[in-house]
């Protein structure tokens, strides 16, 4: 295999068909002591391309771990072609802590790619994850889940007007993929605009290991390998039904206009109809109901889990399918469906 084939980062380099396991220095505690990120390079025999996995950038978004350490660690990989960064835990600090930003001076990591060499501790930190392991990639898959107190149903966020982005997405195999550019400094939407199309993975929530949906994301993985040549065994996967929303369609988080306990009727996944109630606030003596109707008729990608809020908090996250997809939804839906399309 060609020289160029091996990967290289500051410090060290794979050659085809090595397979190192690194812990990476990104930063320092406050005594001096190293940070240091665990990262997997599996280099294939066979030429391909170069691909990262990521996850916790946010510290307590725990299913998106599993997923990356169960394909660094588990799969067997002896036919590769192309090369694998595997980045399990971003956040070290907030992973420590379970908690979602960087413990110093609470500062979001996924909002501080691709970082500065010289600039705040957070961009640092994003610097040097972003430049030896990131920025050499052809394409990536990064893992999140909701926040802490939310959940989110498996689906893909990807800029779809960029065609590699679309393809990825695509590959991933998700029922939903919400089309949007990512914000700035997060690792999503850096790396595309630098060249390495990147899509994230949203599934689940903050704190727990669920393990239904790591295998989802799991078959959504081989389903990427299988579209881009890596393994010549999986096959790329068709979900059932897909749908795309982009900024024609209705979209919003339902937010609280009045604070109290949630009693909410409705899973994520679920479609409801507009009009349909999709939580009661209550005060604790059950007196003063407030009703929360769908303002149109669509799918719940995120409900609230934590069952108490503030005016202003967000209930759920409310798409709007359009009318085909809609009836295969339903069709799932009901009672009496086997679940078929």
């Amino acid at each position: 295999m060609a020289d160029d084939a091996t990967f290289t980062y500051n410090g060290g380099k794979v050659d085809p068909g090595e397979t190192q396991n690194i812990r990476y220095g990104i930063s320092e505690t406050y005594l001096g002591d190293p940070v240091r990120i665990p990262v997997t390079i599996i280099n294939g025999a066979r030429e391909g391309p170069t691909v990262f996995l990521s996850a916790a950038a946010h510290g307590d978004e725990l299913n998106g771990i599993e997923v990356v350490r169960e394909v660094a660690h588990e799969w067997n990989l002896d036919d590769l072609a192309g090369t694998l960064v595997c980045m399990p835990v971003l956040n070290v600090p907030g992973f420590l802590a379970q908690q979602r930003y960087l413990p110093i001076y609470d500062r979001d990591l996924n909002r501080s790619f691709p970082g500065h060499e010289t600039s705040t501790s957070a961009k640092r930190m994003a610097y040097r994850i972003f430049h030896n392991f990131v920025e050499p990639c052809d394409f990536g898959l990064d893992f999140h889940t909701s926040t802490r107190g939310r959940t989110n149903t498996l689906h893909v966020r990807a800029d779809m007007s960029d065609p590699e982005v679309a393809r990825l997405a695509q590959a991933f195999g998700t029922n939903i993929i919400l089309d949007g550019a990512g914000p700035d400094g997060t690792l999503r939407g850096e790396a595309t605009r630098r060249g390495t199309p990147t899509i994230t993975i949203e599934m689940g929530e903050a704190h727990r290991f669920q393990r239904e949906l790591i295998d989802e994301a799991l078959a959504g993985v081989e389903s990427v390998f299988a579209e881009y040549g890596l393994q010549e065994t999986p096959t790329v996967r068709w979900p059932g039904w897909r749908t795309i929303i982009t900024d024609d369609q209705e979209k919003t988080w339902i937010r609280a206009d009045a604070g109290g306990i949630v009693d909410m009727h409705h899973d994520v996944g679920s479609l409801v109809e507009a009009g349909d109630r999709i939580c009661t606030l209550t005060n604790p003596f059950k007196d003063d109901n407030v009703t929360v109707e769908a303002p149109f008729t669509g799918l719940l990608v995120g409900v609230l889990e934590n069952p108490v809020v503030y005016p202003g908090n967000p209930l759920c996250h409310l798409v709007e399918l359009d009318e085909r997809v809609r009836r295969v939804v339903e069709r799932q839906q009901s009672p009496q469906s086997d679940g078929g399309v």
